[in-house]
């Protein structure tokens, strides 16, 4: 149980929740949703814009009225220069700060989370590039000048400063192309995991496998990739393309000795009782997103069974349809029941004794 603030994450198998105030809550596709006090950051969001009017109009009464004329000169500069624009930098930064806030607020009521987040990042570059471009212009006239001269210095040091720009470069990729998003779960490179956040520069993973656990389970650490690798390095979306199902399989091995025929429909049985309505929304999906690409492939309803040869053994594999978070949790349960029906007729199935097995 929960008190107070305190917030818990729970792992079972690739599931994961945020537990707060004693209340659970689940994300879309099994990705926990952050809490959010927006009745503690909207009145933040609103006193800070109250305060970039306020600065404003103080800003423009010192500047324009000569009320501070009498004082004596501040850094070496006149009293009412300083103070004026040192008020209107306070105004644009406050109001530039709580017109951010109030817009991410709205933003995050979206249905849509992963859109929401990559607006917001979005929003938090454009609105970095506006108050740098306001402070110039409050703090010099020449600021036209400036940002020229800011322009060949930045230029001077692109070469020292390659991997960042590239990374900001695959960021703008990545929001435009949408490889992957917020939620999904992904390879990138060596690294794979759930993906947890998309910045300017890294994308962040909750590492799944690792050199911790295998079977597809989360290993508890957070791995930060560079954006600059998306660029260069195959990206594997596990679940994407349009649907967030994928085709998986496991295999049993029999001997030679087996009733195929009855084998193959144990597996096939098994596996439509246990996915179901599932398996059928999913496929629905899958067609759903096949047919918007010119390519054409046979998808059947129901799960199937394959046949290959060993040394000295059969084995079948059941393909079926299943989100990929839950990809291990249904291997365990279809290989107990298979097993069980196999083990309930001895003198139609038989395993392999083999040595070289």
């Amino acid at each position: 149980m929960v008190h107070g603030s305190e917030r818990r994450i729970v792992v079972h198998g690739s599931e994961r929740r945020i537990v707060v105030h004693g209340s659970e809550r689940a994300g879309h596709n099994g990705f926990a949703d952050r809490p959010r006090p927006t009745s503690v950051r909207r009145p933040i969001a609103l006193a800070a814009v109250a305060l970039g009017v306020v600065a404003a109009v103080l800003g423009t009464v010192v500047g324009t009225t000569g009320v501070l004329d009498g004082w004596p000169d501040l850094v070496g500069y006149p009293a009412t220069l300083v103070v004026g624009r040192a008020l209107l930098v306070v105004a644009v930064g406050a109001l530039l700060y709580g017109s951010y806030r109030l817009a991410v607020d709205v933003l995050m009521r979206s249905a849509n989370k992963r859109r929401a987040y990559n607006t917001r990042n979005l929003l938090r570059l454009v609105f970095g590039l506006v108050g740098t471009v306001a402070t110039l212009a409050v703090l010099t006239e020449n600021w036209l000048g400036l940002l020229f001269s800011l322009g060949i210095i930045g230029f001077a040091v692109t070469f020292a400063l390659q991997q960042p720009l590239l990374s900001l470069i695959a960021w703008v990729y990545i929001t435009v192309k949408q490889p992957y998003g917020v939620g999904d779960r992904v390879r990138i490179d060596d690294a794979k995991g759930d993906v947890i956040g998309v910045d300017f520069l890294v994308t962040t993973l909750w590492e799944i496998n690792g050199e911790l656990v295998t079977t597809n389970q989360p290993s508890g650490r957070v791995v930060t990739v560079p954006n600059s690798v998306v660029l260069s390095s195959n990206v594997v979306n596990f679940g994407g393309g349009g649907s967030p199902y994928v085709w998986n399989e496991i295999g049993i091995q029999v001997a030679y000795e087996t009733d195929l025929d009855f084998a193959r429909e144990v597996m096939a049985e098994e596996a439509g009782d246990l996915l179901g309505d599932e398996m059928a929304a999913g496929i629905a999906a899958y067609r759903e997103a096949l047919a918007e690409t010119p390519v054409e492939l046979e998808v059947h309803d129901r799960p199937t069974v394959n046949v290959t040869q060993g040394e000295s053994w059969v084995e079948l594999r059941v393909r079926y349809l299943t989100h990929p978070r839950q990809g291990q949790r249904v291997k365990n349960r279809l290989y107990e029941r298979i097993l069980e029906r196999f083990n309930d007729a001895p003198d139609r199935v038989a395993f392999p004794v083999s040595r070289s097995r």
